[in-house]
């Protein structure tokens, strides 16, 4: 991995370049192993914070921890386009627009002690921004190299918090063309509903039960790419404790394993599909 501006990132997916790189300011990673017609991305991955806001801010390291989604980067990290976000949400929300991407509270509790100043705004907005230009520069050469292309955005949520009992998958679609790509979600539903684990963890996924998919992230890919398809693809957390902040490596690796396979199967058989009816 070697370390890039925004600019020398661009001008190498521009290049068709295979490369992994971190971004000058540490915000966000990108591998391109070799240039396919799918990519993943984990924006909410991400745990740092940097350091002159931590005494403004009124949420615990867990507090964030929580909200945020661990080991999502490591779910999908062995696929040749993989793109997840270093910064924290807390920080700036990559699957938020960028008048919202900076919360003033967070989950019903105040996050500032006092509010950020502009300069503060400013910094956290350059990364934000930073990012969404390698993503349209990534999405604009796969759609001109392939003509189609999927993304899987990966996210985690905190199952214990509802009093119902939730799918151990969601996938959100109230934002993608559901006509067209109907049957590609369908089948992505039921490839996440046999994933292999444990006789202790049910293996079961819905579309749109526990949310629907309105990441600024799929949006703003959507908006701008008429033949791209993000699909919004939320697992419950049940690979850790979320109460007591352990992590289960043995669920992740399960569920890295299982995606190794079929996220590529499902990938082809999308391109296949969509390359012949345009």
């Amino acid at each position: 991995m070697v370390k890039l501006s925004v600019e020398e990132i661009i001008k190498k997916i521009q290049n068709e370049e295979t490369f992994e790189a971190v971004s000058n300011d540490y915000s966000f990673t990108l591998k391109i192993e070799k240039y396919t017609h799918y990519a993943c991305a984990a924006v909410h991955d991400g745990h740092q914070f940097r350091k002159e806001l931590w005494e403004n801010c009124l949420h615990t390291e867990y507090e964030r921890w929580f909200e945020e989604d661990p080991a999502t980067k490591e779910m999908v990290k062995s696929h040749p386009i993989v793109i997840a976000g270093c910064d924290s949400r807390f920080e700036y929300d990559l699957n938020r627009a960028p008048e919202t991407a900076i919360y003033t509270d967070a989950w019903g509790k105040q996050l500032w002690k006092k509010p950020l100043p502009k300069e503060m705004h400013k910094k956290s907005l350059q990364k934000h921004a930073n990012f969404y230009k390698v993503v349209k520069a990534l999405i604009s050469k796969l759609e001109e190299k392939f003509g189609v292309c999927v993304v899987y955005d990966m996210h985690s949520y905190n199952w214990k918090r509802w009093t119902r009992e939730v799918p151990t998958w969601n996938l959100g679609t109230s934002n993608i063309n559901n006509h067209r790509f109907g049957n590609d979600i369908e089948s992505w539903r039921k490839i996440l509903s046999e994933t292999p684990f444990s006789k202790d963890i049910k293996s079961t996924a819905k579309i749109n039960d526990t949310f629907q998919g309105n990441g600024y992230f799929l949006k703003y890919i959507t908006q701008n790419f008429q033949n791209t398809l993000v699909i919004a693809t939320e697992i419950a957390k049940i690979y850790c404790d979320e109460l007591s902040q352990i992590m289960y490596p043995e669920v992740v690796a399960t569920v890295e394993k299982y995606l190794k396979t079929e996220l590529k199967k499902h990938a082809t058989t999308f391109y296949k599909t969509h390359q012949l009816n345009g």
